[in-house]
């Protein structure tokens, strides 16, 4: 398998390549050598392997415990053992997670959190303790009730039991003001991702989807302040790079929050004639809008009994229950389906949606007819296909988006 690349447009002249590039590498490093380095660099750190979509990131921080997203092999790894373990209608990632970690590339990790994500990966978890019964291994349970009371303990008291357990494997304790501190270079790094986006939705000739991706992918494998300086040494970069405006369509790609789409897909939509201007990609370091709160007055009108927004702990809590992402992992009550992709198409001002969800991932495609019919009654063009993290061949896609862009610009909808 050949590697990737960083954009073509990216020469030696574009003086973001090298901070592309570093990025690329970072996403490539399956057998984690920057997480060794890491554990060289910072003496006494743990690292800990997230599989997606969510966890709170700054608790890991704070007990000096390097929070490590796992996203599989993509379409670098060939899956041999990990395929008896799956059956044949099963979604891809978890066979290349074991495929990694029976193969040795995952000994950096000295445990793993398994978010409730959906049945495949709530099972990946029970396999993971069977085969590597000697390292920590947590199912991360995220509250479904939103409500301070219920939900907001729940999550606080889970949150609390897995730095209890980590500590006994060699975490450093937890402290408030360990907590503070990580919780404020999370939010330096959520606002520099905001940045981003930003300019992705203003501007995206500055700045392609495919080079975004990498920007914050690449942050799976770095704590919030490394994360944080390669964000803005790009962004400071961006206004002296000499970037060709295209007259492309601008459309939000939606279901690709779990398993990863290939960088090679990723580029063909651009090629194809669509400006990425929104997507779910990396959701896993956006599912928070906005910085995780510090005072009762950054969450005016709520309620938040029992919990205290000064209280980090609270405050991470309180963030995942009013700030969270709309998704298809999240439950919503009495919420329209649909609704929340409506008010992103708005706001991205982008001129249809691309339904992008892996093959057999049961939480995006049992969502898309309701968002579908949210996106008809608003009058907005979509199209869809599936993928897996090593699908190798994507003519069939770029001629599909093509048409997609093509017949929107021409005639406003997807006819």
């Amino acid at each position: 398998m050949q590697p990737n690349t960083v954009p073509s447009r990216s020469t030696a002249a574009d003086p973001a390549a090298p901070v592309l590039a570093r990025a690329l590498a970072l996403v490539e490093d399956l057998k984690l050598d920057a997480v060794r380095r890491y554990k060289q660099e910072h003496p006494g750190a743990l690292a800990v392997g997230i599989l997606p979509v969510y966890a709170p990131r700054p608790l890991f921080e704070a007990l000096n415990v390097l929070p490590v997203g796992m996203y599989g092999g993509g379409d670098h790894v060939d899956i041999i053992r990990g395929d008896s373990f799956y059956q044949s209608y099963i979604c891809h990632i978890p066979r290349s997670v074991i495929e990694l970690g029976l193969g040795g590339a995952l000994d950096a990790l000295d445990g793993m959190v398994f978010p409730s994500t959906c049945d495949v990966i709530r099972n990946l978890n029970g396999m993971w303790k069977m085969l590597f019964p000697n390292r920590w291994v947590t199912y991360l349970d995220l509250p479904q009730n939103f409500e301070p009371v219920m939900g907001g303990k729940f999550y606080v008291h889970d949150m609390q039991r897995m730095a209890n357990e980590l500590v006994k494997v060699g975490a450093r304790p937890l402290t408030r003001e360990n907590l503070l501190v990580a919780v404020a270079h999370e939010n330096r790094r959520r606002a520099l991702l905001a940045d981003l986006d930003a300019l992705r939705r203003n501007t995206p000739w500055k700045v392609r989807a495919s080079e975004a991706y990498l920007l914050v992918r690449a942050g799976c494998l770095m704590d919030a302040t490394q994360h944080a300086d390669m964000l803005q040494e790009f962004l400071g970069l961006v206004d002296q790079r000499e970037l060709r405006r295209y007259d492309n369509m601008r459309v939000i790609v939606v279901g690709a929050f779990c398993e990863q789409p290939p960088l090679g897909l990723i580029r063909t939509l651009e090629k194809s004639g669509c400006d990425l201007v929104d997507d779910d990609f990396q959701l896993g370091l956006k599912m928070i809008e906005g910085p995780i709160p510090s005072s009762k007055a950054d969450l005016p009108g709520i309620n938040c009994a029992p919990l205290n927004p000064e209280e980090p702990l609270d405050a991470i809590a309180l963030a995942f229950l009013y700030a969270g992402t709309a998704t298809s992992t999240r439950y919503i009550g009495k919420d329209v389906k649909g609704r929340a992709l409506v008010e992103r198409v708005k706001r991205g001002r982008a001129d249809g949606v691309i339904f992008a969800a892996p093959s057999f991932c049961d939480p995006a495609l049992l969502d898309q007819p309701m968002m579908e019919k949210a996106l008809n009654d608003a009058g907005i063009p979509h199209t869809s296909f599936k993928y897996s993290e090593n699908s190798g061949q994507f003519q069939s896609i770029r001629e599909q988006a093509g048409a997609f862009s093509d017949s929107v610009k021409l005639w406003g909808s997807a006819a």
